[in-house]
């Protein structure tokens, strides 16, 4: 096989949005085909945000296919760009990395960063209409999947300004099925007007119904929604709230409402200059330091004696809580923004609120008192159960208590026979396994990132690594020649991880850890991988579950004709909601689940030191004995 410069292909334009969509909006799912839909509203809620506009207006298409968004903000410049020679409109909406957010020209603060949303839209739509009320003047320029159809055409004069957006996602890109979801899309932006309180939004749906958000009290009001949501009373009457402008050019704008409840669970929601960051990060973890801070420091000052040591757990019991920040350079992770990476953030967070916080405390003390007397309960609870697991013997050869590791969910069963342990790919998914799990017999310990392959690692290494600790630690039994069998406290070991080529990877990886350092699990039939389902199918009132494409064109060929099936496909398991993991992969009487078994120890031996050893040549030579057998469809990318 030759390789050579004619082999290299560049892709121009917005040529790598069509390519490969999942970089930039993490896949061609509904959750994808939504985040079109995100993308231009955020580029609207950014006019209000920098305080250019006041009202955004969203409507679905009666087939629920495409979307229009339109403001009152500025209008997107439609002069000729003196560099490219083209309006900045069709400059903005058909070029990747271009717009006015980089270097704070044209924005204090935004949610878009990278220069990408707009243009990213318009490449994986079949059609956008692009609107602009401006210099007293209405301009318009329509596009297909990317490139403009017409020129920029200047039109009737008008009084109005701002933008408007109407667009369909491609059909080739997200398959015919895709559509909006009216109610996903409400929530998102009734969300939106907690978070921005002069802001209008007005919803119209598929039906033509109409309805306007508009919260004045801002994330207080949604806090005290929550609550109501949750069913259980607050513990303190009034809520702490937190308004902090930015008092330099590299500071936040922080909002912060938050209110303890008799809730036995924490609720804090984070936003990142109105995108919500739902995997957390640095604001995140700023502000959960802060409470722990503030709170020990109110107990010290008042000399509050607990007789019970309050872990950060036990003070963010029962909280409910909305955090918002805006800064000049967000660093997203992805262009899908789920997490917030400013490693100043933390900080800054932690200062603001920390101090506000002490001096609420110490301004309300009768909730003050409420808020440590509910904390301290949380931890005699805490204490309470640890001292009953003290007590509890699985079985006589395991009746010493275990130093578990800190991110093992344990479940209550004693008993090792009916007891199940799922190792799970990371936190997020991890999350879900535990809402949805049988708490009286199953276990869930988060697994983070790819562990360390056991087959080129030394003894040493491996006895060293952390994840692989704490799946020792576990499980209870040992490893290597101090390995026991006896005393293993899970009947059952699952492998769970996303249904992609990662997860394949990961789970491969544990295999090799059990295989060489564990043998005896896999041989006495304590070793299973569990199947999450890649695909769901709702077809009329039922539904089905595929674990890939295979058995998803057969489940949609032996549908009635005359049934309507839509099809979703699952990101990752962190994305599946509990109820449906536990109806799919958890649950013992729906679940399907593999039995390791090993056929011939020999066979065996060899196909791992070929796959996982440092050798590359076996694994070379496999690649290219089976390449021509795979489909370039089937590969994960």
């Amino acid at each position: 096989m030759t390789y050579t410069a004619s082999d290299i292909e560049k892709l121009e334009g917005l040529e790598p949005v069509r390519k490969r969509p999942a970089m930039y909006i993490g896949g061609t799912d509904a959750t994808g085909y939504h985040h079109l839909l995100w993308e231009i509203v955020d580029n609207s809620v950014d006019e209000a945000i920098n305080e250019h506009a006041t009202r955004i207006e969203v409507e679905l298409d009666k087939d629920l296919k495409g979307a229009t968004v339109s403001d009152n903000g500025r209008g997107i410049p439609v002069d000729k760009h003196p560099q490219h020679k083209v309006s900045a409109l069709e400059l903005i909406l058909t070029s990747l990395h271009t717009g006015g957010k980089f270097e704070g020209k044209g924005y204090k603060v935004s949610g878009g960063l990278h220069g990408v949303g707009s243009s990213v839209v318009n490449a994986l739509s079949e059609l956008m209409e692009a609107t602009v009320w401006r210099d007293g003047k209405t301009f318009t320029q329509s596009y297909e999947r990317g490139a403009p159809k017409s020129k920029l055409k200047k039109g009737a004069k008008t009084s109005k300004r701002g933008t408007q957006i109407h667009f369909r996602p491609d059909a080739e890109i997200f398959g015919k099925k895709e559509k909006f979801d009216p109610k996903r899309v409400r929530e998102r932006l009734e969300a939106k007007s907690y978070l921005h309180k002069g802001l209008k939004i007005v919803f119209k749906d598929e039906k033509g119904n109409r309805e306007e958000f508009h919260h004045p009290g801002g994330i207080v009001e949604l806090v005290q929604r929550r609550i109501t949501e949750s069913g259980k009373p607050a513990v303190h009457p009034e809520a702490f709230t937190l308004e902090s402008d930015q008092d330099a050019a590299d500071d936040i704008r922080l909002e912060v409402a938050l209110q303890w409840t008799e809730s036995p669970d924490e609720r804090i929601e984070t936003f990142a200059n109105g995108i919500p960051t739902h995997n957390g990060g640095t604001h995140d973890s700023g502000f959960k330091a802060s409470l722990t801070k503030a709170l020990r420091t109110y107990i010290g000052a008042n000399k509050i004696k607990t007789k019970v040591k309050l872990a950060a757990e036990d003070i963010r019991e029962g909280l409910v809580a909305i955090i918002s920040v805006y800064l000049a350079d967000p660093q997203f992770q992805g262009q899908t923004k789920t997490r917030l990476n400013n490693r100043e953030v933390a900080g800054q967070v932690e200062g603001k609120v920390r101090v506000a916080l002490e001096q609420w405390l110490l301004e309300n003390k009768s909730s003050a008192d409420s808020i440590v007397a509910r904390a301290v309960l949380a931890a005699r609870a805490r204490e309470a159960s640890r001292a009953a697991s003290k007590t509890v013997k699985r079985k006589s050869a395991v009746s010493t208590r275990l130093n578990l590791p800190g991110k093992l969910s344990d479940c209550q069963s004693t008993d090792p026979d009916s007891s199940e342990l799922f190792l799970v790919e990371g936190d997020s998914a991890g999350g879900s396994a535990k809402q949805g799990r049988d708490r009286k017999t199953q276990a869930i310990l988060p697994l983070r990132g790819k562990v360390l392959n056991s087959e080129r690692a030394s003894k040493t290494q491996v006895l060293a690594n952390k994840e692989l600790q704490n799946v020792v630690q576990a499980l209870g039994c040992g490893i290597g020649k101090s390995f026991d069998i006896s005393k293993l406290r899970y009947g059952k070991v699952f492998l769970l991880m996303d249904a992609d080529s990662d997860g394949h990877h990961i789970a491969t990886l544990m295999l090799t850890f059990f295989y060489r350092m564990m043998p005896a699990l896999i041989r006495e039939g304590h070793v299973y991988i569990a199947q999450p389902p890649l695909y769901r199918i709702n077809a009329g009132k039922d539904t089905h579950w595929a674990l890939d494409e295979a058995e998803r064109d057969e489940i949609l060929e032996g549908l009635p004709k005359n049934v309507k099936a839509e099809v979703s496909r699952f990101k990752g398991l962190g994305e599946m909601p509990p109820e449906e993991l536990k109806a799919t992969t958890l649950d013992p009487q729906r679940r399907r689940a593999l039995k390791v078994i090993i056929d011939d120890p020999l066979e065996t031996d060899q196909v791992l030191s070929d796959l996982m050893g440092k050798d590359a040549a076996p694994r070379y030579n496999l690649i290219m004995a089976e390449a021509p057998s795979v489909d370039a469809e089937d590969i994960d990318v």
